[in-house]
Parts: C-alpha cells; structure tokens; sequence
C-alpha cells in the first residue's frame, strides 16, 4: 500500500481517537480548567482557519486552473468551499440541540440529578451517535489533505484532536454517571471517534479511484469550507462559552503565528 495512503490513515486514527482523552479527563477530574480549554480551542481555530485560506484554498484554485483553462475553475473552487459548509450545516441541523456536539459541554456543565430522571445512558448513546455523524466528514477531509500534502494534514490532523476532546467530555459523563463504570465511559468515548478513520476509508475506497485536478480541487476547497464552519461555529463559540474570551482570541493568535512559521520554515 501507498505510504502516503498508511501516513494519511495514521493521522486520521489520531485525530478521530482523541475523542478517548476527553473520557480520560471526564472520569478523572471533577471539574474542566476552563483556560486551558479556551487557548486550546482558539489555537485549533487559528490552526485550521488559516491553512484553509492561505493553504487548502490556492491548491484547491491550483488544481482548477490546471484542469480548466477559463476562469470557470476559480468559479467551481468558491462553489465547493461554500458547499463544504452547508454539507456541516445540514449535519449540525439534523442532531438535536442537546444531543450535539458542537453545544459546548464541561464536565460540571451536567446536571447530574435533573439528566438522571432523563436517562443517562440514552444520553451518553445519542451523543456518542451525535458525534460519530459529526466525526465523518472531518474525517475524509483529514484524510485527503494528509494523503496530498503530509505538511497540511498534519496541523489539520493536531487541531481536530483538540476540538475532539470537549467532544469525548460530552460522551463519558452520562456514561460514567449512568453505569459508575470508567471503563464504558472510556469505550464508548473511544468508540464514537472512530467514525473519522471510518470516513477515511471511505474516501480512499470511493474517491481514490477517481482522483484527478478536478476532483482534488472541489474536495481542497470543500475542506477549507468545512475547517472555517467548524471553527467559527464551534471552537471559537465553545471557547467563549468557558468565559475565557480573550484567551481563545489569544489562542487563536498563536495557532495562526505558529501554522505560519512552520509552513515558512518546512
């Protein structure tokens, strides 16, 4: 197999289970550190939203204009970034706004006693569900722009397992307040991430076969479109929501300057 194929599935392995450490933190401490959060999610944001305009975006516009000799190709490249946000967005409308994760979740964010009487355990399936739908287009996305570039999939692959954590939070406190089991919140925390190396073999079995500039310009722009929805719809939201405003914004600062630095210095 491809070398590129087995580094691209690695990473998004990586990115997908980290899902697990949000369970980890769930079960063993009481109580979020909400700066920490809100720095780590600003600096996933900066992460993602600046490779997706200074990097995914001109290679997606690069493949058009090596397969369409007009201008229609810059055309095709601005219909797939938006399409790639309103593919999230229907996924996001199609989860309850309790049951998804894009809603901000801290492990004292629960209300132990009132979800008790609403059922703990359907909670922590439908989230770990919530998320798994969440979970699989990121997943193609991280796979493809590993696959075609290692130096943007990497940071790619690093901000989505930041963002993934608070989601592994969301999934392992009804669990592990329903069963009093560490070891089922872990594995179904663990479990819901896998939906993103599923969706990578998924894009590898269905896309690989078919890959040209065309095909790889509307999935880049796609990609872009998808990395800016999460990020200013969720991370940065969710950051604000910890009541650490200016860290996130600090956060994103340094995951900008530090996503520039390694693409001038790589």
């Amino acid at each position: 197999m491809d070398h590129n194929v087995l580094v691209a599935f690695a990473l998004t392995l990586f990115a997908g289970l980290s899902t697990g450490i949000g369970s980890i933190i769930a079960v063993a401490y009481k109580r979020t550190n909400p700066k920490l959060l809100s720095v780590s999610l600003g600096f996933s944001a900066g992460v993602m939203i600046y490779i997706s305009f200074v990097e995914i975006l001109p290679a997606a516009n690069e493949s058009m204009k090596a397969h369409f000799q007009s201008g229609v190709g810059e055309w095709i490249t601005v219909a797939a970034f938006f399409g790639g946000m309103l593919l999230i967005t229907l996924i996001d409308k199609l989860v309850p706004t309790a049951e998804n994760p894009h809603e901000a979740h801290e492990i004292e964010d629960i209300d132990i006693e009132k979800v008790k009487s609403q059922k703990l355990h359907r909670l922590g399936i439908m989230s770990a569900i919530a998320i798994a739908i969440h979970n699989f287009p990121e997943g193609i996305a991280t796979f493809m722009a590993a696959y075609n570039d290692i130096e943007i999939g990497l940071p790619i692959a690093i901000a989505v397992a930041i963002h993934n954590i608070p989601e592994g939070i969301a999934v392992a406190v009804p669990i592990f307040y329903a069963t009093k089991s560490r070891k089922k919140a872990f594995r179904l925390s663990f479990l819901s991430g896998l939906s993103e190396p599923v969706g990578a073999i998924i894009g590898f079995l269905i896309l690989m076969p078919f890959l040209n500039e065309l095909v790889m310009g509307i999935i880049f722009a796609s990609v872009a479109g998808i990395m800016i929805f999460i990020s200013l719809d969720e991370l940065l939201p969710t950051a604000g929501k910890y009541g650490e405003h200016h860290l996130s914004i600090y956060g994103l600062l340094a995951g900008m300057m530090v996503m520039a630095v390694s693409l001038l210095i790589l």
